[in-house]
């Protein structure tokens, strides 16, 4: 789901995001992108991400630092620790959950 105010554009990243579904996650980050100056990857659904989902996560990451800035927010534990082995803590703003 993306809900967008202005120039913001927040993603809602839910479930699982494994190699069956990252091509729909990839499409919907995509979908959000043009116009975006602020993109949010709300992650508090999330509970896991494969491969396929971060290199989504990567692509918009590389659009967003050309266009403007990208969050990553309400990251559980476990997914914190994935973003951080992978690189992508220090690439982007990466907030955990409360």
């Amino acid at each position: 789901m993306i809900q967008r105010e202005g120039d913001r554009a927040t993603v809602f990243a839910e479930g699982k995001i494994d190699t069956f579904k990252a091509a729909q996650f990839a499409e919907e980050i995509k979908t959000a992108l043009p116009g975006t100056r602020e993109l949010v990857l709300d992650c508090s659904g999330l509970i896991y991400i494969s491969s396929s989902g971060l290199r989504a996560v990567m692509l918009a990451v590389k659009t967003m630092n050309r266009q403007g800035s990208m969050r990553i927010v309400n990251v559980n534990e476990e997914i914190y620790d994935i973003l951080e082995v992978t690189g992508f803590i220090g690439v982007c703003d990466v907030e955990m959950k409360e």
